[in-house]
């Protein structure tokens, strides 16, 4: 890399420095100025009760274990923005509370206190269908043949009756006419905002209460990237949904959410609320660009 490419190289979480930073350092600088925290210090993060709480969890793939005694806590209608470098484990957890890795201990619970669902042992589609978790994938999870329609349909497979799922899908396009009017199209034809767009909507299909969601600004434009952070302010304050993400954009993230955790090597580093680990000179300089 020539001294002109390296001034133009974006941080870790997008802004400009200096200089790379490989993962493996990020994480070594990460790791040493890993916080304490205890379970009463995430509760404190919390606006009421919690509506999605793990406990202890030690998950992975296989034998490969990546979580170890991880714990989370974030209210209803409250986001939760998770950083930290490559492999540090966040996707493992959105895919531990959606069914998607082994889990060797620990509890997930979702739900209004004072009965939450424990759904740490139970499949993908019971946790969609029995317990309102909706898990939006990163980019390119649309059916490109497919109409922008037939794509919405698909996101109701579990409703008792396939009407149910086009009811829904009717109220997708009238609330979102950027989608209605591309509704006969197949959805291989969509600008990037509107791809986005309908992997958010499919999984409104379902009338979720949680929304797994992850890398929501990966691949997009900026102004994409707005209209998309726009959408999901719009899911948390006016339809009360809760949401925790993956971002790699540090900043845009920690923005929007309430809450933010740092993870290192598959354990909580830090946690507060989204503000303060902006305003945090350690984290700006390793994820936000200094």
């Amino acid at each position: 890399m020539n001294t002109q490419d390296t001034d133009k190289v974006k941080g870790y979480g997008g802004g400009g420095v200096e200089a790379v930073i490989s993962v493996d350092e990020v994480t070594r600088q990460a790791a040493q100025i890993a916080e304490d925290i205890s379970i009463e210090d995430l509760d404190q993060l919390v606006d009421g009760e919690p509506f999605v709480k793990i406990d202890h969890l030690n998950a992975g793939y296989g034998k490969m274990e990546i979580l170890h005694d991880f714990n989370l806590r974030v209210g209803h209608k409250q986001s939760l923005c998770l950083i930290g470098p490559n492999g540090a484990g966040k996707s493992t957890i959105l895919h531990s509370i959606f069914g998607f890795t082994q889990i060797y201990s620990g509890q997930i619970f979702v739900g209004a206190q004072p009965s939450p669902m424990d759904v740490t042992k139970l499949t993908s589609s019971e946790k969609l269908s029995a317990a309102g978790i909706a898990y939006i994938l990163q980019d390119k999870s649309i059916f490109p043949s497919m109409t922008v329609e037939e794509n919405l349909w698909m996101g109701g497979f579990l409703k008792d009756k396939p009407t149910e799922a086009k009811q829904v899908a009717e109220k997708i396009f009238d609330r979102y006419p950027r989608l209605a009017a591309r509704r006969r199209h197949q959805a291989k034809v969509l600008s990037g905002g509107e791809r986005r767009l309908l992997e958010i909507s499919r999984a409104l299909v379902m009338e979720p209460d949680l929304l797994l969601v992850d890398e929501p600004s990966i691949g997009l434009e900026p102004r994409f990237i707005d209209m998309v952070f726009e959408i999901l302010d719009e899911l948390q304050n006016k339809d009360g949904k809760t949401i925790i993400m993956v971002e790699q954009n540090a900043k845009k993230g920690l923005e929007f959410a309430d809450i933010g955790y740092v993870l290192v090597s598959g354990q909580l580093a830090i946690a507060g609320r989204g503000d303060d680990l902006l305003s945090n000179p350690k984290v700006g300089e390793l994820f936000l660009g200094g």
